[in-house]
């Protein structure tokens, strides 16, 4: 009967998109950030001085618009280099690779900042099934989905002991008149954040709480908790 419920009101969609993209990707990918960030520090020390930076970057738009390519979506984000590439024997495909890019953000006052970022991928599933009839997912439906995604995948994420400090999910809704540096400004603001954690670090004062754009107590679901599909266990992995 639980299950039936689930299923009519499509809970289940995303809670399960959220555990297939930590579970097939963000576990396998995150804890080797670092290594990779370090390398590539070493061999640019001026792109990426900033350690608390060294981390991917995952954009979360509510209303499930990811573009392909950074630069559509913003000019003044542009790709500079992919990092290294990571090369697993995966689900029966050999020497399957998984990498990440690094891309230069230019901020309103023309500096330029560096970072790892791109999209949650199973957004685009989502986008994907509220134009398909056959899914009769409507765009609210869509929305609430994103939002619970969003949740679900920041719980998995902190409790994951291996990808602690390796992420930030940068969630955010796009305003209703379009802004051409909207996207860039976003991603800006959580390196500033980043940046400024790390100075207090090093100052030896207590750092700010991080915190995102929008945090989950702002992504008011219209599903009540005892509705909710029941995480699956951690401490397995």
């Amino acid at each position: 009967e639980v299950s039936e419920m689930s299923e009519r009101s499509k809970q289940n969609v995303a809670h399960g998109l959220a555990w297939s993209y930590y579970v097939g990707y963000l576990k396998i990918v995150l804890p080797r950030m670092k290594k990779s960030m370090e390398e590539f520090s070493r061999a640019n020390p001026n792109l990426v001085a900033c350690r608390k930076t060294w981390k991917l970057h995952i954009l979360v738009p509510l209303n499930c618009d990811v573009y392909d390519e950074l630069e559509k979506a913003d000019s003044n984000i542009q790709y500079v280099t992919d990092l290294t590439e990571t090369t697993l024997a995966r689900a029966g495909t050999k020497k399957r690779v998984y990498k990440h890019s690094l891309y230069a953000i230019r901020d309103e006052e023309n500096q330029l900042w560096h970072c790892a970022v791109e999209y949650a991928t199973p957004l685009q599933s989502l986008y994907a099934m509220s134009q398909d009839e056959c899914a009769a997912f409507s765009r609210e439906e869509r929305l609430e989905q994103a939002k619970l995604f969003y949740r679900t995948l920041e719980e998995i994420l902190k409790g994951s002991k291996e990808c602690a400090d390796t992420y930030r999910l940068i969630a955010y809704e796009e305003p209703e008149e379009a802004e051409r540096h909207f996207l860039s400004r976003e991603i800006v603001w959580h390196l500033r954040q980043e940046h400024h954690e790390e100075i207090s670090v090093l100052e030896g004062s207590h750092p700010h709480t991080p915190y995102t754009a929008l945090d989950s107590a702002e992504l008011n679901l219209q599903i009540s908790v005892s509705d909710l599909p029941q995480p699956l266990r951690t401490d397995g992995f």
